[in-house]
């Protein structure tokens, strides 16, 4: 038996299918979270046969008309699937908002069974709902049930599994209507609502709560305000980053790397009379470089928390809000505020949300510019920084964030002026939920999981990465072990000389260990932490324990040889530049296009380039009064990088045009 969880965004649906399945699937407070369709078995606790009974969760909808690609997913699912029963998942808070939706689900011949979800906040409230008279005007069985306690599941369950089979009769007849013609589908749709409402009028009556309203309101008023809800957002993301990386997350980063440093004391007692080649490969490429990078945990999980914690009080959707008109004035959707929010934790599902973008260009410009958001695999690298160069400086984090949302308001103009499409009218719409107080314990839940995925990363990709980084600067082409003081001889030097040169404007050197960490970067982010560790011989220094004690003139940031410019142009050019690979695949899934693929990473390579150039010139103009080198070089390759990504983007919509004329066609 294959039940679908159909509802609209926000009204509780994927924590069902949660609490059902026993899953752990991203919960929000906006539309996109759900961005494809998952399934699972039931627990044998709410299903007998647990095996043969299958839950679907489906993206929210508030229509069966699709407006949006993730209503798309829901309808034609449904349409062309024809799962065995719906569970449509009704909003009992807002109860004649979801009722629109419900309307329509019952006209497609499934049987359906309504969940009044979220009925705990109503018995809070004061608010009475009828189920019985609202199941015989719907025609369809009701039941109440509060899945993040999981109330009223199984008599849910067991209510659905009995429907199979049966038909149900559609409460609200629409009549014979042209679906092409835009009058009669308005025409219909208001008969829809007017039927909805005289329905909820018989059915609830609700206790208004003028008191807590008004307070909610004078909340909102200054949350969303132009001014002061931009002040409070920066304010808040301050916060956050001040306590996940400059006091919390910090103590707890020195107690692990003190952790890490005891093993591996440990280990080296072990091997001091085994092969110094094994020994060198164990302490310095696999313990050190991987453990460079799981010092920074703490910080990485807290912010996550942090972040959850934001999402559940329901604040996060409020600073979409504000947002939105900033990002219509510069050709994007302000739906594009979702993506650009959830980069901050990884950029491959902010890169996912930008298909609930309804226009093609504005979800195309957005899936380009999603991972300019420093994500949670970016943060050692600016903790690693941030402490050797910049120690005590608050600023630096932050900075980073800010750069970010400046270059994707900046590549949005770009991509708008190259491809030469004024930005129409676009709308939107999303619910603020009512403010609540966080469930710290479905928060903890999400850093844990976070934490888990940071952590088999760095089990994974990250020590397979080091491990090959460390044994390419042991041997050289012809497999012999490199001489000490011939490291320019090692394969990892001569792979990565050529890509130095390019790093001369933006860092004032040609350094090969410097592009050695930023092309493994390209695997994951993390591992410019852990490459520089391994080629720079800093393991005993990159720990988050000795970066406390770093200072202006420490002896890993000498070894460096970078001064606090370079310093700053190397960090921005490895968060700015291409993302991972997993997060370039994931654009090419949403560009749906090769050559849009192309101008994409092209595009963010040449702004990488540009801030690394800008931050280091400008930065040892004011430190020593002339210009840094090669920035003659630099302003040639930022001219090549610009006039290849204009090309690219240029085709690109060439290529939608042919594609759009074809279909008209």
């Amino acid at each position: 038996m294959r039940i679908a969880l159909i509802g609209n965004p926000n009204s509780g649906k994927t924590t069902m299918y949660n609490a059902l399945t026993g899953r752990k699937e991203k919960t929000g407070n906006w539309a996109g979270v759900t961005v494809d369709s998952k399934e699972s078995p039931v627990r044998s606790q709410f299903c007998s046969g647990a095996e043969d009974c299958v839950a679907v969760d489906l993206p929210g909808a508030y229509s069966m008309s699709p407006f949006t690609s993730e209503e798309s997913i829901t309808s034609s699912y449904v349409l062309n699937e024809k799962p065995d029963v719906i569970i449509n998942i009704v909003d009992a808070s807002n109860l004649s908002r979801s009722l629109f939706f419900t309307t329509q689900i019952l006209e497609l011949g499934i049987p359906v069974a309504v969940a009044l979800n979220k009925s705990d906040i109503n018995e809070k409230n004061n608010t009475q709902i009828d189920e019985a008279l609202l199941s015989e005007k719907l025609g369809c069985p009701v039941v109440k049930t509060a899945a993040a306690s999981q109330k009223g599941l199984k008599e849910l369950m067991d209510t659905a599994s009995s429907l199979v089979g049966k038909e149900q009769m559609a409460p609200f007849n629409p009549g014979q209507i042209d679906k092409d013609s835009r009058e009669q589908v308005i025409a219909s749709d208001r008969k829809r609502f007017a039927w909805v409402n005289t329905l909820v009028a018989k059915v609830e009556i609700r206790e208004e709560q003028t008191k807590d309203q008004a307070l909610t309101d004078a909340i909102d008023a200054a949350l969303t305000n132009p001014v002061l809800g931009i002040l409070s957002f920066a304010a808040v993301m301050f916060l956050v980053f001040y306590i996940s990386q400059s006091t919390l997350g910090t103590m707890l980063s020195e107690l692990l790397a003190g952790w890490i440093d005891t093993f591996g004391g440990w280990v080296d007692g072990l091997m001091a009379e085994g092969s110094p080649l094994l020994r060198s490969l164990i302490l310095d490429g696999i313990i050190g470089g991987v453990g460079a990078v799981v010092g920074f945990l703490p910080l990485v999980m807290i912010l996550y928390f942090l972040i959850a914690l934001l999402e559940d009080c329901g604040y996060m959707s409020r600073a979409t809000v504000v947002l939105d008109p900033i990002f219509k004035k510069v050709g994007l959707s302000g739906k594009a505020v979702i993506p650009m929010i959830m980069g901050t934790g990884c950029g491959i599902p902010a890169v996912m949300a930008c298909r609930t973008i309804r226009n093609d260009r504005e979800r195309r410009a957005a899936a380009m510019l999603a991972t300019f958001m420093p994500c949670g695999a970016k943060l050692p690298v600016i903790a690693l920084f941030a402490g050797m160069f910049f120690p005590g400086e608050k600023w630096v984090g932050p900075l980073m964030y800010f750069v970010g949302v400046l270059l994707i308001l900046l590549g949005a103009l770009l991509v708008r002026a190259v491809t030469d499409v004024k930005a129409g009218k676009s709308y939107f719409i999303i619910e603020l939920p009512d403010y609540k107080l966080p469930d710290i314990r479905l928060a903890f839940g999400a850093m844990l999981s976070q934490g888990k995925a940071y952590i088999l990363k760095a089990g994974t990709i990250i020590l397979v990465c080091n491990t090959a980084v460390h044994l390419m600067q042991s041997f050289t082409p012809a497999l012999k072990l490199v001489e000490e003081g011939m490291e320019h001889t090692s394969i990892l030097a001569i792979i990565a000389q050529p890509f130095a040169v390019l790093l001369v404007p933006v860092v004032g050197m040609a350094a090969w260990q410097l592009a050695a960490a930023a092309v493994a970067g390209f695997i994951a982010k993390e591992n410019v932490v852990g490459t520089l560790a391994t080629v720079y011989a800093l393991t005993s220094y990159i720990d988050t324990e000795e970066l406390a004690l770093i200072s202006g003139g420490s002896e890993a940031a000498a070894v460096m040889g970078l001064t606090k410019a370079a310093a700053l142009g190397y960090l921005m050019f490895n968060l700015f530049s291409p993302p991972c690979f997993a997060a370039i695949g994931a654009m090419r899934a949403e560009l749906q296009s090769k050559t849009w693929l192309l101008a994409a990473v092209a595009m963010q390579l040449c702004f990488g380039f540009v801030v690394g150039f800008l931050a280091y010139q400008v930065g040892t103009l004011l430190t020593t009064g002339a210009l840094g080198a090669g920035f003659g070089a630099g302003l040639a390759a930022i001219g090549a990088f610009a006039a290849v990504a204009a090309l690219l983007i240029i085709r690109a919509r060439r290529s939608v045009n042919k594609e759009t004329e074809k279909v008209m066609a």
